[in-house]
């Protein structure tokens, strides 16, 4: 092709590029500096540049590196002095957007040579994903590009073997640019795309036309999707050409002699794809799951034999590998695995290969274990999906949940001990490490998530008799696998199927109480962990009914022989405590507190004490003691200076949660006695926070910040007004957490800090990566929450700091990043103005500022939800100050003026949903999801009758026949009102 810029221009940038990919920082940096200094000057002669050279470089490495940095270069925010013919004084401009039309020409034309052309697979996927981000961009600012339309079909209608490369190129292209097929006519569109999903000769071109028919639904409007419901057909019959040499049964036709056959390399690779084309699907059974609804029978004849465990229990090379490698047809047969035609070899292999052959076998043996358990998971999450988007529409299904119900069951006690470090690794394990977090990363923790998942879709009456059908006899298992695996179902469905299982509560007791006996400590575990989902998930039901027989389990495994068991039963008692009656409680409190300081304190050697174990009672200790409130008192002299001890001396690094564990408890106890029990210890506790407070910060102890403002709190609570003398010493920092800003880092798209950060989180905004360090945030809100707690117990005496909390406070209702800091700020206004009228400090700049903020905030706000927080807080806030019925005109025109605003924007809402509906049901696309949307839609409704009950109440407490509330009863009335929560347990 020829060249587009000067030899000279073409030389330099080999060079820089050249030298953009070398170890050497130096000289990396500087070439980096010469990149954005030429792009700064001639961008257009540099971009095309380098355009050229992703065509013309020797290697395909320079070829892919430019190609990529082409993309990262082309939608970044242009320099300051670049310019062009169309520069314009909008903000954030690209480079793209300073590029003349001819050169925009030029690149289009230079990317769909290395389209067509580029013979290296993994060059021509980047050049895929370049082309279509300047596709996607172009039509983003009104610019079609209709060659890439005109080449990308003509690619995808190529015939042969030699042109597949360039037809799953075609279709990677629709994949990733929808929109270029959006305005053409369906039937030529679902042509193009029924063609290459039955691709005969390249499994490589029916993935990428499925991955293209799924983007093309997922962008359709209700009038496409209805016209496009022929292709779901071809789009699911792609799936048993791959599972058909897998020897698996399946609904739909046999490949022919003229389909699609699976690719001949080997059994082993089908189950990857097969996955992968699984995966490919799932997306679409969330976002348009009735497309599935006519095909539910035909996968439910397919799907089951992949998420189901293979009937075969036998390691035989006939059983365990029906279908090994073979040689593909015309290739070489040298080589050691060309020998092996059958499952059996004959002769057999021998002299010094044999025993690296063994070994080979057995790896690949293992390597196929791993893409079959990849494929159920694949399998499975394709059927959990879809049951979660439209769990009426499988119920109608008969055996979708049993059978899905049988294969989480089955395969929750399938896990590979040895693979974790055995019983005596696990046994030595801290579970509140990093290490033992596999555990939850493993399949069996992953098929329990998705049992877990289900139950909460489909509700109890699908999923409590299949369930059941199968877990007794898996507690009477010879496995303790398999009893392991049937405690956890129960808790794994406890949340979902409540409503149901609260009426079969008596015999899940007596099922899972005796376990606590069981001779395997991983069973007595999970009888822990069963125990303690159901008090959460069926809390104060199971407490109230049952608690002699727990009680009579728990309390003795306490004192179980392993320290993972004996943890995980103080673990289960905190969720127990939480939902108990006081009186409940009482006559256990005394057995279990010994128990407990046991635990914290125990007898014999130190070196065998597991700190874990002590952080895990000091814990349990904090939650009795704050559910037997006054009557925990007995006990304070026992546990109280085992804190401040812990508090004085826990300084190593090895101790941090120690010590936060012992600051919470403190507080908790603190609260739970009173003041009269705590007060010769209050001031003891509040030295030791004080001093590590002052310690030198620890950067690695992330918790200690957290953890000091929640004792605060308490401390604040247990001592009520006396407290005053402290705030001098907490509110310089609390306000300072409370004022600070958002950490956000911008990034480059593919910049490698983008990568994940222990208490960061990634978001893609406007097209950019942001890094929002949510850590901060977080402490942000606590702060917010600490200023509540303060003010109402200090009430008057908060005043010194009403200024300062109102300067802070009244900015933090537009803190966008964090629904609770916003909420927090809502609740506290009223309450500051409160104080400050108990002072008499508070003044009417006090009280124009805050009435402003909130009448500002209430005009601009777009979620439902916190508008009904901000009206509340108005109404509040106005009565707090006795302005009720009397408002000054100015505000109450402001509020008046804001609520017409925001009247006017829901019932416009509401009125589009209903448009939005009827155009759908008008265009039959009822039976292709938009049925589904009604229930959102009646969700977001009903979180907006929230809003419209405050705005009543406020608009009524100006005037009790206030005009506008006819309005507000008017809104109300435009929604459909059908919100259902699908009580399917009646």
């Amino acid at each position: 092709m020829e060249a587009v810029v000067p030899a000279e221009i073409t030389a330099e940038l080999t060079q820089i590029l050249s030298n953009l990919v070398l170890g050497d920082n130096e000289i990396r940096s500087n070439a980096e500096k010469a990149v954005n200094d030429r792009l700064a000057h001639t961008p257009e002669l540099y971009l095309l540049a380098l355009t050229q050279f992703a065509i013309a470089a020797d290697t395909d490495v320079m070829r892919s590196f430019s190609l990529v940095l082409l993309r990262r270069l082309l939608f970044r925010p242009a320099p300051t002095s670049a310019a062009g013919p169309t520069t314009h004084p909008t903000p954030r401009l690209t480079l793209y957007d300073h590029l003349s039309s001819q050169t925009i020409t030029t690149l289009e034309r230079l990317l769909l040579h290395s389209l067509s052309h580029e013979p290296i697979p993994k060059v021509r996927r980047n050049t895929v994903d370049t082309v279509c981000d300047l596709a996607n961009q172009s039509m983003a600012r009104g610019r079609p590009w209709h060659a890439l339309q005109s080449q990308a079909f003509a690619m995808s209608q190529a015939q042969g073997t030699q042109e597949a490369t360039g037809r799953a190129s075609a279709f990677g292209v629709f994949a990733n640019a929808p929109n270029l097929v959006m305005d053409l006519q369906a039937e030529v569109v679902l042509g193009v795309f029924q063609k290459g999903l039955q691709d005969p000769d390249s499994i490589d071109v029916r993935h990428a036309a499925l991955r293209a028919s799924v983007a093309y639904l997922e962008a359709a409007d209700a009038q496409q999707l209805a016209q496009a419901l022929p292709l779901m057909q071809p789009m699911l019959e792609t799936l048993p050409a791959l599972a058909h040499s897998l020897s698996l049964a399946h609904p739909f036709p046999q490949p022919s002699a003229s389909a699609p056959t699976p690719p001949t390399s080997s059994t082993t690779s089908n189950y990857h794809h097969l996955s992968v084309f699984l995966s490919v699907l799932t997306p679409l059974c969330s976002s348009h799951p009735s497309l599935f609804a006519p095909h539910l029978p035909a996968l439910l004849q397919f799907l089951p034999a992949l998420i189901l465990p293979a009937a075969d229990c036998g390691p035989t090379p006939t059983v365990s590998r029906p279908f090994p490698a073979r040689s593909a047809p015309g290739s070489s047969a040298s080589g050691p695995s060309s020998a092996r035609q059958g499952a059996f070899v004959f002769p057999p292999p021998a002299g010094p290969g044999q025993e690296a052959e063994k070994e080979d076998e057995v790896l690949s043996l293992a390597e196929e274990d791993d893409l079959r358990q990849t494929l159920r998971l694949s399998a499975l999450e394709f059927m959990i999906s879809l049951s979660e988007a439209r769990p009426s529409m499988v119920k109608k299904q008969p055996g979708w949940v049993e059978i899905v119900v049988r294969a989480c069951l089955e395969a929750m006690g399938e896990f590979d001990e040895e693979a974790e470090g055995g019983l005596e690794g696990w046994l030595a394990d801290d579970p509140s490490s990093n290490s033992s977090s596999a555990e939850t990363d493993s399949p069996p923790a992953l098929y329990e998530q998705s049992l877990d998942r289900l139950a909460c879709a489909m509700g109890g009456r699908a999923v409590l008799p299949p369930a059941f059908q199968y877990i007794p006899s898996m507690l009477a298992s010879y496995d303790w696998r398999v009893r392991h695996a049937g405690l956890m179902a129960i808790a794994a469905i406890a949340e979902g199927t409540g409503k149901v299982m609260q009426n079969e509560l008596g015999k899940i007791v007596d099922l899972v109480t005796p376990m606590f006996s069981d001779s395997h400590p991983r069973v007595r575990y999970a009888a822990c962990q069963c125990v303690g989902q159901l008090c959460t998930d069926l809390e104060e039901i199971i407490q109230e009914k049952y608690h002699q027989q727990l009680f009579a389990v728990l309390i003795p495994t306490l004192e179980d022989p392993e320290p993972r068991v004996h943890s995980h039963a103080a673990a289960a008692l905190i969720n127990f405590c939480e939902g108990v009656e006081r009186d409940t409680l009482l006559p256990y409190l005394d057995p279990i507190v010994e128990r407990l300081l046991r635990l914290l304190n125990p007898n014999g050697d130190p070196a065998h004490v597991k700190r874990y174990v002590q952080e895990q009672a000091i814990t349990t200790l904090a939650m009795v003691a704050d559910a037997s409130e006054a009557t925990f008192a007995k006990h304070y002299p026992s546990i109280m200076p085992l804190l401040l001890n812990v508090l004085r001396n826990a300084d190593a690094p090895d101790y941090r949660k120690l010590r936060a564990k012992a600051m919470e408890c403190a507080g908790l106890i603190a609260i739970a006695v009173g003041r009269e029990v705590f007060g010769p210890d209050a001031s003891t506790l509040v030295e030791l926070l004080i001093r590590i407070q002052k310690s030198p910060p620890d950067p690695s102890d992330t918790q200690l910040g957290h953890y000091l403002i929640a004792t605060w709190a308490k401390v604040c609570q247990a001592m009520g007004q006396e407290f005053e003398p402290y705030l001098p010493i907490v509110m310089p920092a609390l306000l300072q957490t409370a004022s600070a800003k958002a950490d956000v880092s911008v990034y480059d798209e593919d910049e490698e800090k983008a990568e994940e950060r222990e208490g960061w989180e990634t978001v893609i905004m406007d097209g950019q990566t942001l890094g929002i360090r949510t850590s901060a945030i977080e402490e942000k809100c606590q702060a917010f929450e600490t200023l509540v707690i303060y003010c109402s117990t200090l009430g008057a005496r908060f005043a010194p700091y009403l200024t300062q909390s109102l300067e802070v406070t009244l900015p933090a209702l537009r803190f966008y990043f964090h629904d609770g800091v916003r909420e927090a700020c809502a609740v506290l206004i009223p309450m500051l103005l409160a104080a400050g009228k108990a002072s008499n400090t508070l003044t009417n700049q006090m009280v124009s500022a805050t009435l402003t903020q909130l009448i500002n905030c209430i005009s601009t706000e777009h979620d439902a939800s916190f508008l009904a927080s901000l009206y509340k807080c108005f109404n509040d806030a106005v009565r707090v100050i006795g302005w009720a019925g009397a408002l000054p005109r100015e505000f109450n025109d402001g509020v008046v003026q804001a609520t017409k605003h925001q009247l006017q924007a829901l019932a416009d809402r509401r009125k589009g949903r209903a448009n939005h509906a009827a155009a759908a049901a008008a265009a039959g696309a009822a039976a292709v999801g938009v049925e589904g949307d009604k229930e959102e839609m009646a969700l977001l409704e009903e979180i907006e009758d929230f809003a419209l009950e405050d705005m009543g109440k406020m608009l009524a407490s100006l005037d009790p026949s206030h005009p506008l509330l006819i309005a507000v009863s008017s809104v109300k009335d435009l929604g459909f009102n059908r919100w259902n929560s699908d009580e399917d347990e009646g």
